[in-house]
């Protein structure tokens, strides 16, 4: 990881879970800096993986879960033949909307963890076939998983965006905060 991500004040375990999250989101969200959704769609090796479709597969993943921890039903849930889908843009998608949905679905993550009771608190995993039978997950475990789920993704993303044009992480970060040019 290529940011620093702040001490969370002492006792604040939830903010800084948050902070975690967040920074991952941000490696994600650098790695799409400059490119227009066309570029950003791009396949620049054998993967199928493009940058449009990871924004788009976490924003997703970590609502599947929000919605999960929520114990509400997922009104974007992919189905076998759908899955396909929440890895690319389709038509009349943007990546300006991917990231907008994004942006919400990371608000409404952090107003949910800043209200539940106790991070301790569990919810059931559903009845897949790689999850414990009748297994539950506390909240800190969400958070930590959305941690990993999304700083893997973030390192796909890595790759790819330098596959794409050369900007590796570093140069992105300079970029997002103002210190290098976007050319």
């Amino acid at each position: 990881m290529v940011t620093h991500v702040n001490a969370e004040a002492p006792g604040d375990e939830r903010g800084a879970l948050i902070a975690f999250v967040e920074a991952q989101r941000g490696g994600i969200r650098r790695s799409v800096l400059g490119l227009s959704d066309e570029q950003a769609s791009g396949r620049p090796s054998a993967s199928e993986l493009n940058l449009a479709g990871l924004v788009k597969h976490v924003a997703e993943t970590e609502l599947n879960w929000l919605r999960l921890a929520q114990q509400k039903p997922n009104e974007r849930q992919r189905t076998e033949e759908t899955w396909g889908d929440s890895f690319r843009l389709v038509e009349g998608e943007t990546l300006a909307d991917v990231l907008a949905f994004w942006d919400s679905v990371a608000a409404e993550t952090e107003a949910f963890i800043r209200a539940v009771p106790s991070l301790d608190d569990t919810f059931p995993l559903p009845d897949q076939p790689w999850f414990p039978d009748d297994g539950a997950v506390s909240m800190r475990w969400l958070m930590l998983h959305l941690v990993e789920e999304i700083g893997r993704h973030a390192g796909h993303a890595d790759i790819i965006r330098e596959s794409l044009d050369g900007k590796t992480a570093f140069e992105l970060v300079a970029m997002d905060q103002g210190y290098a040019s976007q050319s």
